[in-house]
Protein backbone atom coordinates (compact mmCIF):
# COMPACT_ATOMS: atom_id res chain seq x y z
CA UNK A 1 0.00 0.00 0.00
CA UNK A 2 1.02 3.38 -1.23
CA UNK A 3 1.40 5.31 2.37
CA UNK A 4 -0.59 9.03 1.56
CA UNK A 5 1.56 11.95 1.00
CA UNK A 6 1.94 14.33 4.00
CA UNK A 7 -0.76 17.04 3.87
CA UNK A 8 0.75 20.02 2.99
CA UNK A 9 2.29 22.74 5.39
CA UNK A 10 0.56 25.96 5.77
CA UNK A 11 2.80 28.99 6.30
CA UNK A 12 2.56 31.06 9.42
CA UNK A 13 3.17 34.46 10.44
CA UNK A 14 5.89 35.33 12.59
CA UNK A 15 4.65 35.58 16.28
CA UNK A 16 6.09 39.31 15.65
CA UNK A 17 3.94 40.19 12.62
CA UNK A 18 0.52 41.32 14.36
CA UNK A 19 -2.45 42.75 12.52
CA UNK A 20 -1.30 46.89 12.93
CA UNK A 21 2.33 45.40 11.82
CA UNK A 22 0.57 43.80 8.47
CA UNK A 23 -0.91 46.92 7.68
CA UNK A 24 1.73 49.39 8.17
CA UNK A 25 3.69 47.37 5.99
CA UNK A 26 1.51 46.84 3.23
CA UNK A 27 0.66 50.82 3.34
CA UNK A 28 4.20 51.73 3.86
CA UNK A 29 5.13 49.76 0.43
CA UNK A 30 2.22 51.43 -1.48
CA UNK A 31 3.13 54.85 -0.67
CA UNK A 32 6.99 54.01 -1.59
CA UNK A 33 6.12 52.09 -4.53
CA UNK A 34 4.21 55.74 -5.63
CA UNK A 35 6.29 58.50 -3.90
CA UNK A 36 9.86 57.36 -5.36
CA UNK A 37 8.72 57.65 -9.04
CA UNK A 38 7.12 61.11 -7.90
CA UNK A 39 10.49 62.45 -6.78
CA UNK A 40 11.77 61.69 -10.22
CA UNK A 41 8.67 62.86 -11.72
CA UNK A 42 8.53 65.91 -9.85
CA UNK A 43 12.25 66.73 -10.77
CA UNK A 44 11.57 66.43 -14.65
CA UNK A 45 8.32 68.26 -14.36
CA UNK A 46 10.12 71.07 -13.61
CA UNK A 47 12.56 70.74 -16.51
CA UNK A 48 10.12 69.97 -18.79
CA UNK A 49 7.92 73.34 -18.01
CA UNK A 50 11.30 75.09 -18.35
CA UNK A 51 12.27 75.42 -15.24
CA UNK A 52 16.25 74.96 -14.20
CA UNK A 53 18.47 73.27 -11.24
CA UNK A 54 17.59 76.65 -9.18
CA UNK A 55 13.64 75.69 -10.35
CA UNK A 56 14.29 72.18 -9.17
CA UNK A 57 15.89 73.00 -6.05
CA UNK A 58 12.83 75.44 -5.14
CA UNK A 59 10.21 73.02 -5.47
CA UNK A 60 12.37 70.62 -3.23
CA UNK A 61 12.63 73.22 -0.91
CA UNK A 62 9.13 73.79 -0.79
CA UNK A 63 8.05 70.66 0.36
CA UNK A 64 11.10 70.22 3.14
CA UNK A 65 10.04 73.59 4.70
CA UNK A 66 6.76 72.98 5.99
CA UNK A 67 8.29 69.53 6.93
CA UNK A 68 10.15 71.63 9.10
CA UNK A 69 7.78 73.91 10.41
CA UNK A 70 5.47 71.45 11.30
CA UNK A 71 7.05 68.32 12.73
CA UNK A 72 7.37 69.12 16.20
CA UNK A 73 3.84 69.84 16.61
CA UNK A 74 2.54 66.66 14.46
CA UNK A 75 4.69 64.63 16.99
CA UNK A 76 2.92 66.04 19.71
CA UNK A 77 -0.48 65.99 17.88
CA UNK A 78 0.68 62.35 17.21
CA UNK A 79 1.19 61.44 21.00
CA UNK A 80 -2.42 62.71 22.21
CA UNK A 81 -4.72 61.65 18.92
CA UNK A 82 -5.14 58.44 18.15
CA UNK A 83 -2.10 57.65 15.65
CA UNK A 84 -4.19 56.10 12.81
CA UNK A 85 -6.34 59.14 12.59
CA UNK A 86 -3.44 61.72 12.13
CA UNK A 87 -1.95 59.02 9.49
CA UNK A 88 -5.26 58.65 7.47
CA UNK A 89 -5.58 62.74 7.57
CA UNK A 90 -2.31 63.13 6.20
CA UNK A 91 -2.46 60.76 3.63
CA UNK A 92 -5.53 62.38 2.21
CA UNK A 93 -3.64 66.08 2.17
CA UNK A 94 -0.89 64.30 0.01
CA UNK A 95 -3.34 62.53 -1.90
CA UNK A 96 -4.82 66.20 -3.24
CA UNK A 97 -1.98 67.95 -3.41
CA UNK A 98 -0.54 65.37 -5.96
CA UNK A 99 -3.78 64.55 -7.24
CA UNK A 100 -3.87 68.33 -8.26
CA UNK A 101 -0.42 68.66 -9.25
CA UNK A 102 -0.71 65.75 -11.52
CA UNK A 103 -3.77 68.09 -13.24
CA UNK A 104 -1.98 70.64 -13.95
CA UNK A 105 0.57 68.79 -15.30
CA UNK A 106 -1.61 66.87 -17.62
CA UNK A 107 -3.56 69.47 -18.74
CA UNK A 108 -0.97 72.21 -19.36
CA UNK A 109 2.25 73.61 -18.05
CA UNK A 110 2.22 74.30 -14.56
CA UNK A 111 3.35 77.81 -13.28
CA UNK A 112 6.39 77.44 -10.73
CA UNK A 113 4.23 79.05 -8.00
CA UNK A 114 1.65 76.03 -8.25
CA UNK A 115 4.05 73.38 -7.67
CA UNK A 116 5.78 74.84 -4.74
CA UNK A 117 2.05 75.57 -3.41
CA UNK A 118 1.65 71.61 -4.09
CA UNK A 119 4.60 70.65 -2.52
CA UNK A 120 4.53 72.38 0.01
CA UNK A 121 0.85 70.64 0.96
CA UNK A 122 2.53 67.40 0.72
CA UNK A 123 5.11 68.51 2.95
CA UNK A 124 2.76 69.48 5.86
CA UNK A 125 1.26 66.18 5.24
CA UNK A 126 4.12 64.62 5.51
CA UNK A 127 4.93 66.95 8.79
CA UNK A 128 2.34 64.97 11.02
CA UNK A 129 2.19 61.64 8.90
CA UNK A 130 5.73 60.76 9.97
CA UNK A 131 5.73 60.87 13.97
CA UNK A 132 2.61 59.31 13.95
CA UNK A 133 3.61 56.51 11.40
CA UNK A 134 6.64 56.03 13.43
CA UNK A 135 5.32 56.33 16.41
CA UNK A 136 2.65 53.46 15.64
CA UNK A 137 5.60 50.97 14.10
CA UNK A 138 7.77 50.96 16.99
CA UNK A 139 4.49 50.13 19.36
CA UNK A 140 3.31 47.35 17.60
CA UNK A 141 6.22 44.92 17.92
CA UNK A 142 7.64 43.73 21.09
CA UNK A 143 10.29 41.73 22.26
CA UNK A 144 14.44 40.50 21.21
CA UNK A 145 12.21 40.00 17.62
CA UNK A 146 11.86 43.40 17.58
CA UNK A 147 15.39 44.47 15.23
CA UNK A 148 14.15 41.53 12.47
CA UNK A 149 10.62 42.96 12.25
CA UNK A 150 12.11 46.65 11.87
CA UNK A 151 14.34 45.21 8.61
CA UNK A 152 11.43 43.48 7.32
CA UNK A 153 9.60 46.11 7.49
CA UNK A 154 12.42 48.03 5.48
CA UNK A 155 13.02 45.15 3.47
CA UNK A 156 9.39 45.61 2.36
CA UNK A 157 9.55 49.76 2.12
CA UNK A 158 12.33 49.87 0.33
CA UNK A 159 11.57 46.86 -2.17
CA UNK A 160 8.99 49.09 -3.09
CA UNK A 161 11.47 52.33 -3.66
CA UNK A 162 12.90 49.67 -6.00
CA UNK A 163 10.21 49.25 -7.96
CA UNK A 164 8.74 53.07 -7.72
CA UNK A 165 12.01 54.72 -9.09
CA UNK A 166 12.73 52.38 -12.04
CA UNK A 167 9.35 52.30 -13.44
CA UNK A 168 8.84 56.18 -12.63
CA UNK A 169 11.92 57.08 -14.30
CA UNK A 170 10.99 54.43 -17.53
CA UNK A 171 6.94 55.73 -16.77
CA UNK A 172 8.34 59.83 -17.29
CA UNK A 173 10.52 58.63 -20.15
CA UNK A 174 7.85 57.14 -21.81
CA UNK A 175 4.47 58.54 -20.55
CA UNK A 176 5.44 62.28 -19.07
CA UNK A 177 5.56 63.06 -15.64
CA UNK A 178 2.10 63.91 -15.07
CA UNK A 179 0.97 60.44 -15.00
CA UNK A 180 3.40 59.53 -12.60
CA UNK A 181 2.08 61.95 -10.19
CA UNK A 182 -1.64 60.91 -10.86
CA UNK A 183 -0.36 57.37 -9.72
CA UNK A 184 1.10 58.79 -5.97
CA UNK A 185 -2.13 60.61 -5.82
CA UNK A 186 -3.86 56.81 -5.93
CA UNK A 187 -1.51 54.83 -3.86
CA UNK A 188 -2.00 57.58 -0.83
CA UNK A 189 -5.68 57.16 -1.24
CA UNK A 190 -5.21 53.57 -1.18
CA UNK A 191 -3.10 53.12 1.74
CA UNK A 192 -5.11 55.65 3.49
CA UNK A 193 -7.95 53.79 3.35
CA UNK A 194 -5.36 50.48 5.00
CA UNK A 195 -4.47 52.61 7.90
CA UNK A 196 -7.85 53.62 8.52
CA UNK A 197 -8.18 49.97 10.03
CA UNK A 198 -5.11 49.86 12.10
CA UNK A 199 -6.29 48.75 15.65
CA UNK A 200 -5.12 51.31 18.53
CA UNK A 201 -6.84 49.65 21.33
CA UNK A 202 -3.62 48.55 22.89
CA UNK A 203 -2.07 51.98 23.40
CA UNK A 204 -3.06 53.78 26.71
CA UNK A 205 -5.27 56.52 26.56
CA UNK A 206 -3.18 59.86 26.77
CA UNK A 207 -4.19 61.34 30.14
CA UNK A 208 -4.69 65.37 29.59
CA UNK A 209 -1.57 67.21 30.09
CA UNK A 210 -0.14 71.19 30.43
CA UNK A 211 -0.92 71.71 26.75
CA UNK A 212 1.01 71.82 23.52
CA UNK A 213 4.35 73.45 24.74
CA UNK A 214 4.68 71.11 27.70
CA UNK A 215 4.24 68.39 25.48
CA UNK A 216 7.50 70.13 23.50
CA UNK A 217 8.78 70.66 26.18
CA UNK A 218 8.73 66.94 27.62
CA UNK A 219 9.41 65.74 24.08
CA UNK A 220 12.43 68.00 24.33
CA UNK A 221 13.73 66.74 27.39
CA UNK A 222 13.84 63.38 26.74
CA UNK A 223 15.50 63.79 23.78
CA UNK A 224 18.37 66.69 24.72
CA UNK A 225 19.35 64.15 28.04
CA UNK A 226 20.40 61.23 25.59
CA UNK A 227 24.04 62.24 23.35
CA UNK A 228 24.11 59.42 21.43
CA UNK A 229 20.04 60.61 20.18
CA UNK A 230 21.14 64.05 19.63
CA UNK A 231 24.37 63.08 18.34
CA UNK A 232 23.09 61.42 15.17
CA UNK A 233 20.19 63.57 14.94
CA UNK A 234 23.03 66.36 14.22
CA UNK A 235 25.11 64.51 12.32
CA UNK A 236 22.17 64.06 9.82
CA UNK A 237 21.34 67.02 9.77
CA UNK A 238 23.89 68.32 7.96
CA UNK A 239 24.62 64.63 5.81
CA UNK A 240 20.99 64.42 5.12
CA UNK A 241 21.21 68.05 3.67
CA UNK A 242 24.01 67.77 1.25
CA UNK A 243 22.50 64.03 -0.16
CA UNK A 244 19.49 65.56 -0.63
CA UNK A 245 20.84 68.54 -3.33
CA UNK A 246 22.56 66.03 -4.98
CA UNK A 247 19.89 63.67 -5.26
CA UNK A 248 17.17 66.06 -6.28
CA UNK A 249 19.07 69.06 -8.19
CA UNK A 250 22.60 67.36 -8.96
CA UNK A 251 21.66 63.78 -9.51
CA UNK A 252 19.04 64.93 -12.18
CA UNK A 253 20.95 67.51 -13.92
CA UNK A 254 24.10 65.09 -14.75
CA UNK A 255 21.74 62.37 -15.53
CA UNK A 256 20.28 64.74 -18.39
CA UNK A 257 23.72 65.92 -19.46
CA UNK A 258 25.74 62.41 -19.30
CA UNK A 259 23.89 59.52 -18.80
CA UNK A 260 20.96 60.28 -20.94
CA UNK A 261 18.33 61.53 -18.94
CA UNK A 262 15.16 60.23 -16.43
CA UNK A 263 15.43 56.31 -17.39
CA UNK A 264 19.15 55.81 -16.49
CA UNK A 265 18.81 58.31 -13.23
CA UNK A 266 15.90 56.19 -12.46
CA UNK A 267 17.88 52.75 -12.79
CA UNK A 268 20.67 54.15 -10.96
CA UNK A 269 18.22 55.16 -7.91
CA UNK A 270 16.37 51.57 -7.96
CA UNK A 271 19.94 50.09 -7.95
CA UNK A 272 20.18 51.86 -4.10
CA UNK A 273 16.93 50.70 -3.38
CA UNK A 274 18.08 46.85 -4.34
CA UNK A 275 21.03 47.61 -2.32
CA UNK A 276 18.45 48.71 0.86
CA UNK A 277 16.50 45.69 0.00
CA UNK A 278 20.27 43.38 0.39
CA UNK A 279 21.09 45.20 3.68
CA UNK A 280 17.79 45.12 5.42
CA UNK A 281 17.48 41.22 4.63
CA UNK A 282 21.08 41.17 5.79
CA UNK A 283 19.73 42.73 9.49
CA UNK A 284 17.14 39.81 9.43
CA UNK A 285 20.14 37.75 10.19
CA UNK A 286 22.87 40.14 11.98
CA UNK A 287 22.21 41.62 14.91
CA UNK A 288 25.23 43.78 16.09
CA UNK A 289 25.63 44.14 19.25
CA UNK A 290 26.91 48.08 19.66
CA UNK A 291 24.40 48.76 17.28
CA UNK A 292 24.69 52.54 17.15
CA UNK A 293 28.33 51.89 16.54
CA UNK A 294 27.88 49.33 13.58
CA UNK A 295 25.24 51.69 12.12
CA UNK A 296 27.44 54.73 12.40
CA UNK A 297 30.25 53.03 10.86
CA UNK A 298 27.98 51.96 7.81
CA UNK A 299 27.22 55.50 6.74
CA UNK A 300 30.35 56.60 5.42
CA UNK A 301 29.40 54.96 2.26
CA UNK A 302 26.58 58.20 1.78
CA UNK A 303 29.46 60.16 0.13
CA UNK A 304 29.95 57.72 -2.34
CA UNK A 305 27.37 58.76 -4.61
CA UNK A 306 27.95 62.51 -4.71
CA UNK A 307 31.22 61.71 -5.60
CA UNK A 308 30.65 59.58 -8.15
CA UNK A 309 28.30 62.09 -9.61
CA UNK A 310 31.46 64.50 -9.39
CA UNK A 311 33.28 62.41 -12.04
CA UNK A 312 30.72 61.51 -13.18
CA UNK A 313 30.91 58.22 -13.83
CA UNK A 314 29.53 55.50 -16.62
CA UNK A 315 26.04 54.56 -15.31
CA UNK A 316 26.95 51.30 -14.71
CA UNK A 317 29.53 52.26 -11.84
CA UNK A 318 26.82 54.76 -10.63
CA UNK A 319 24.60 51.61 -9.98
CA UNK A 320 27.46 49.70 -8.24
CA UNK A 321 28.17 52.92 -6.40
CA UNK A 322 24.50 53.54 -5.45
CA UNK A 323 23.78 49.51 -4.67
CA UNK A 324 26.74 49.31 -2.36
CA UNK A 325 25.01 52.73 -0.26
CA UNK A 326 22.05 51.01 0.03
CA UNK A 327 23.36 48.32 1.60
CA UNK A 328 25.15 49.79 4.36
CA UNK A 329 23.02 52.69 5.41
CA UNK A 330 20.35 50.31 5.90
CA UNK A 331 22.37 48.80 8.32
CA UNK A 332 22.07 51.92 10.23
CA UNK A 333 18.41 52.13 9.38
CA UNK A 334 17.95 49.21 10.83
CA UNK A 335 19.97 49.96 14.06
CA UNK A 336 18.41 53.20 14.39
CA UNK A 337 15.06 52.15 14.80
CA UNK A 338 15.80 49.45 17.22
CA UNK A 339 17.89 51.69 19.65
CA UNK A 340 14.69 54.11 19.88
CA UNK A 341 12.27 50.75 20.24
CA UNK A 342 14.30 49.83 23.31
CA UNK A 343 15.61 53.48 24.98
CA UNK A 344 11.93 55.16 24.57
CA UNK A 345 9.08 54.76 25.97
CA UNK A 346 6.00 54.27 24.19
CA UNK A 347 4.21 57.24 25.29
CA UNK A 348 6.84 59.25 24.06
CA UNK A 349 7.44 57.93 20.82
CA UNK A 350 6.16 60.35 18.33
CA UNK A 351 7.91 63.48 20.25
CA UNK A 352 11.06 61.34 20.00
CA UNK A 353 10.54 60.65 16.70
CA UNK A 354 9.36 64.37 15.92
CA UNK A 355 12.30 66.00 16.71
CA UNK A 356 14.55 63.13 15.17
CA UNK A 357 12.89 64.43 11.74
CA UNK A 358 13.24 67.77 12.47
CA UNK A 359 16.44 67.38 13.28
CA UNK A 360 17.04 65.26 10.25
CA UNK A 361 15.46 67.62 8.00
CA UNK A 362 15.99 70.69 8.78
CA UNK A 363 18.98 71.95 6.66
CA UNK A 364 17.63 70.08 3.52
CA UNK A 365 14.92 73.03 2.41
CA UNK A 366 18.25 75.23 2.79
CA UNK A 367 20.72 73.11 1.04
CA UNK A 368 18.43 72.47 -2.24
CA UNK A 369 17.62 75.82 -2.44
CA UNK A 370 21.19 76.81 -2.36
CA UNK A 371 22.27 73.80 -4.84
CA UNK A 372 21.60 75.77 -7.88
CA UNK A 373 23.75 78.66 -6.49
CA UNK A 374 26.27 76.96 -5.04
CA UNK A 375 26.14 75.46 -9.26
CA UNK A 376 27.20 79.09 -10.15
CA UNK A 377 29.64 79.99 -7.43
CA UNK A 378 32.03 76.63 -7.60
CA UNK A 379 30.94 74.76 -10.35
CA UNK A 380 28.73 71.42 -10.01
CA UNK A 381 31.86 68.71 -9.74
CA UNK A 382 33.05 71.08 -6.98
CA UNK A 383 29.69 71.05 -5.14
CA UNK A 384 29.28 67.54 -5.49
CA UNK A 385 32.71 66.77 -4.16
CA UNK A 386 31.90 69.45 -1.04
CA UNK A 387 28.68 66.92 -0.56
CA UNK A 388 30.67 63.84 -0.31
CA UNK A 389 33.70 65.49 2.27
CA UNK A 390 30.91 66.83 4.30
CA UNK A 391 29.32 63.20 5.04
CA UNK A 392 32.53 61.89 5.79
CA UNK A 393 33.73 64.33 8.45
CA UNK A 394 30.43 64.62 10.20
CA UNK A 395 30.25 61.04 10.33
CA UNK A 396 33.69 60.74 11.83
CA UNK A 397 33.23 63.12 14.23
CA UNK A 398 29.67 61.54 15.30
CA UNK A 399 32.25 58.97 16.57
CA UNK A 400 33.55 60.80 19.04
CA UNK A 401 30.02 60.32 21.19
CA UNK A 402 31.15 57.50 23.97
CA UNK A 403 27.32 56.60 23.81
CA UNK A 404 27.24 56.06 19.90
CA UNK A 405 30.06 53.72 20.18
CA UNK A 406 29.00 51.44 23.77
CA UNK A 407 24.90 51.32 22.98
CA UNK A 408 23.98 47.95 23.12
CA UNK A 409 21.62 45.47 21.91
CA UNK A 410 18.79 44.80 24.62
CA UNK A 411 16.05 42.79 24.03
CA UNK A 412 13.09 44.51 25.84
CA UNK A 413 11.72 48.12 25.16
CA UNK A 414 12.13 50.67 28.00
CA UNK A 415 9.31 51.08 30.41
CA UNK A 416 9.10 54.25 32.58
CA UNK A 417 12.06 56.09 31.41
CA UNK A 418 14.13 53.01 32.77
CA UNK A 419 16.39 50.81 30.69
CA UNK A 420 16.62 46.87 30.93
CA UNK A 421 19.49 44.92 31.36
CA UNK A 422 21.33 43.56 28.44
CA UNK A 423 19.26 39.94 27.28
CA UNK A 424 23.53 38.56 26.48
CA UNK A 425 26.66 38.49 27.85
CA UNK A 426 28.94 40.96 27.46
CA UNK A 427 31.17 38.58 25.71
CA UNK A 428 28.54 37.46 23.24
CA UNK A 429 29.01 39.93 20.01
CA UNK A 430 27.11 40.25 17.36
CA UNK A 431 25.30 36.94 17.04
CA UNK A 432 23.56 35.66 14.32
CA UNK A 433 19.59 34.94 14.56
Amino acid sequence: MTPSADPPRRLRKPSWAGRNYSLLTIAAFVTNLGSHGALIAAAFAVLESGGDGGDVGLVAAARTLPLVLFLLIGGAVADRLPRHRVMVAANALNCLSQGTFAALVLLGEPRLWQMMLLTALGGTGQAFFSPAAEGMLLSSVRGEQAGRAFAVFRMAMQGAGLGGAALGGAMVAVIGPGWVLAADAAAFALAGSLRSLLDVRHIPARQPGGGMLADLREGWQEFSSRPWLWGIVLQFSLANAVVAAADAVYGPLVARDHLGGAAPWGLALGFYGAGTVVGALLMTRWKPHRLLLAGTLCVFPLALPSAALAVPVPIGALCAVMFTTGVTVEVFGVSWMTALHQQISEDKLSRVCAYDWFGSVAMVPVATALAGPAESAFGRTASLWGCAGLVVVVTAAVLCVPDVRHLTRRTRPVTGGTAVADSEPEGDRDPVA
